[in-house]
């Protein structure tokens, strides 16, 4: 059977790949911006279940997952079908769609969603003003409801509240098998024309034991790291003092990653103020000595000034 997409989703006896899981889609009506979350018992759920691209929607696609949903979705959103015309296509040409479970939000927020009479219990969706959240096989029946009322009664931005619906469903019992991987990804608004550059977040935990914890830390990461690159364009822009405000403020995020504060200290150094940077390159290199080797390359790629009067009172630092 073609569901008009040009997809023949026969069941047949083919095993599908068993994302049995919590997710939750969403539109931040704001910013425009739309994401999809995930946790499962399940080797990277991430690369099954989510889907999004800018200024289109975003999808989960889960229990005995028939992945076509998610790249499909998008393709008939993008041409522009609502998400609810796209879900109604999509189940139409899919005999397995009683073990579907699939959500989908579009650029206007309008939420769709499909839990088939199949899905193994405890299992069930509740949409909401701009989301949907979706979960099947679950140790209780209260797990879906957890997620879309701390959805609902959280602050901040997109990313927060998606992370606090998973952690929601983890604390309301989650997946009857435990946890193992987890994932988010959340797109802007409108597109640029640069998909590299319309990703906020696209960060996946493959395999682990506390998988939704790990994936709050990552996002910390990520938002340090993003920090800095912001300190890069300030400073491109001639704007120093914000730009190393920046720097400090990333490097104090993670005060356990020395990337963050040796390239700190290289910006201080390279701007003349050595009384900041001389005790930040001293920290560095006393906990890893190979990132003073690294100074001494940075000059033939222009990273740093090719000052040997410099160079030299920075690696008095290492001894």
């Amino acid at each position: 059977m073609s569901n008009g997409t040009g997809r023949t989703a026969a069941v047949c006896n083919r095993r599908f790949p068993i994302a049995h899981t919590f997710s939750i889609v969403a539109r931040d009506p704001e910013t425009g911006e739309m994401g999809v979350a995930v946790q499962s018992h399940w080797f990277s759920t991430g690369s099954l279940v989510t889907w999004a691209e800018s200024g289109v929607g975003a999808i989960a696609t889960q229990s005995m997952v028939e992945v076509s949903y998610g790249p499909l979705g998008l393709d008939l959103m993008r041409s522009g079908k609502s998400s609810e015309e796209s879900l109604k296509m999509l189940l139409a040409g899919d005999e397995g769609r009683d073990l579907r479970q699939v959500a989908m939000v579009d650029k206007n927020g309008c939420v769709a969603t499909h839990t088939g009479k199949r899905c193994i219990t405890e299992a069930g969706h509740i949409t909401g003003d701009g989301f949907s959240v979706q979960a099947n096989m679950m140790l209780y029946p209260t797990v879906w409801p957890a997620m879309a009322e701390v959805y609902k009664t959280t602050s901040g931005n997109l990313i927060d509240r998606l992370l606090a619906a998973l952690t929601a469903a983890q604390s309301a019992g989650g997946d009857i098998r435990g946890q193992q991987s987890a994932a988010i990804l959340v797109v802007k608004g409108q597109a640029t024309g640069k998909p590299w550059e319309d990703r906020i977040i696209d960060l996946r935990v493959e395999d682990h034991l506390a998988p939704i914890d790990e994936l709050k830390r990552l996002v910390g990461v990520q938002r340090a790291y993003q920090l800095m690159n912001k300190g890069d364009d300030m400073l491109g822009k001639s704007q120093v003092t914000e730009a190393l405000e920046a720097y400090k403020n990333a490097a104090a995020m993670l005060p356990e990653m020395l990337e963050l504060p040796f390239w700190q200290a290289v910006t201080l150094a390279d701007l003349g103020k050595m009384d900041e940077a001389l005790p930040i390159f001293k920290d560095v290199f006393s906990k890893e000595p190979n990132w003073a080797l690294l100074l001494q390359r940075l000059p033939a790629a222009g990273l740093i000034k090719d000052d040997a009067e410099l160079l030299r009172r920075i690696l008095e630092m290492a001894k």
